[in-house]
């Protein structure tokens, strides 16, 4: 029997939505009967995670465990978050099912190391997953060098993210200050980027960018439609 997918969304919504389309998109399916069955919990209540990590902010488990219950009462298969920061609190949420998680991180890290062998990976992301440490460590084990941004450039990301993106904004008002980070990592080293906030893929086909990148929503996307035994559309 064909398996389903349960999203733990939310994370924020934009995202949640972006992944659903993607698992569409990347279904080789000649019509409607075709596709997966896909379980979504958009708790767009769940406290920020970039705030728990750094500043002591309200924990996001309790919220994430009420999402992962429903979607096991709903019948998933597996379980997904298209949400970077969120994979900081995995290691809490795989006792609490017997579900299998889809890891966003080590999906897209395999990815970087496939598409651009030896090339320097800049590292875009929210101040909480950097923090953390996810990908640097999951790039480091597959022997891909990585850049992260400096200070300003961080800020300016996460006016991008906040500001930009999660706000509804037009890309023109955030366009600017996108451009200030890839241009700077690119003078100092990055040869391609991964777009290490659900937000950012967004952003770079709102704003109609041509950069060299690896799309974590994009590579969950067809972890999932894999897992579920379903043919990967090739683009």
């Amino acid at each position: 029997m064909k398996k389903s997918i349960g999203i733990l969304g939310g994370m924020g919504p934009m995202a949640t939505a972006d992944l659903f389309q993607k698992i569409t998109a990347l279904t080789d399916a000649a019509g409607d009967n075709g596709h997966i069955r896909v379980y979504i919990d958009s708790n767009a209540s769940i406290p920020d995670r970039t705030a728990a990590i750094l500043a002591g902010g309200e924990d996001p488990v309790p919220a994430m465990a009420d999402s992962l219950r429903k979607l096991e009462l709903c019948g998933a298969d597996c379980v997904v978050m298209p949400c970077n920061t969120a994979h900081y609190f995995l290691p809490r949420l795989e006792p609490m099912t017997k579900l299998p998680f889809l890891s966003m991180i080590e999906a897209a890290a395999d990815a970087c190391r496939e598409r651009f062998p030896g090339k320097t990976v800049g590292i875009l992301a929210t101040t909480g997953t950097l923090s953390a440490g996810l990908y640097q460590e999951a790039l480091a084990a597959r022997g891909a060098p990585f850049l992260v941004p400096d200070e300003a450039e961080q800020g300016a990301l996460m006016e991008v993210i906040y500001r930009g993106v999660k706000a509804g904004a037009p890309p023109e008002a955030y366009r600017e200050a996108f451009l200030s980070v890839t241009e700077g990592m690119a003078r100092r080293g990055a040869a391609c980027f991964l777009l290490a906030c659900t937000e950012l893929p967004l952003a770079v086909r709102e704003l109609e960018l041509d950069l060299p990148c690896a799309d974590p929503t994009e590579e969950l996307a067809k972890a999932a439609v894999r897992f579920c035994g379903y043919p990967v559309r090739t683009q």
